[in-house]
């Protein structure tokens, strides 16, 4: 009768680490798609950013060219749609992992 008991306490821990998770992904901009508490996992995503490139454009022209690695990075990495899974394994592990977008 012990191990039942630890056994629901190790996964409401699991449940509420999980969802602090979810908690830190939704305030950061992720908008949850899918989501189950029993495996647990849920599946977040994040929208595509717009870039400003008029704005970027005179930047680059006030540094003298030095903007153009940082406007390369934000139009082609930091500005695209994220779609990620979040998980906790069998050991009560969270992990992330991307998901393809396609």
């Amino acid at each position: 009768m012990k191990n039942s008991s630890s056994a629901i306490n190790a996964n409401d821990a699991d449940l509420i680490k999980f969802t602090s998770i979810l908690t830190d992904k939704t305030n950061n901009g992720f908008v949850v798609l899918e989501r189950n508490d029993k495996l647990p996992y849920a599946v977040l995503l994040k929208k595509k950013k717009k870039v400003d490139h008029v704005f970027n454009f005179y930047i680059f022209c006030a540094t003298l060219g030095l903007w153009s690695i940082a406007w390369i990075y934000i139009s082609q990495v930091s500005s695209k749609a994220k779609k990620i899974l979040i998980a906790i394994d069998e050991d009560g592990n969270p992990f992330e992992e991307k998901c393809y977008m396609g």
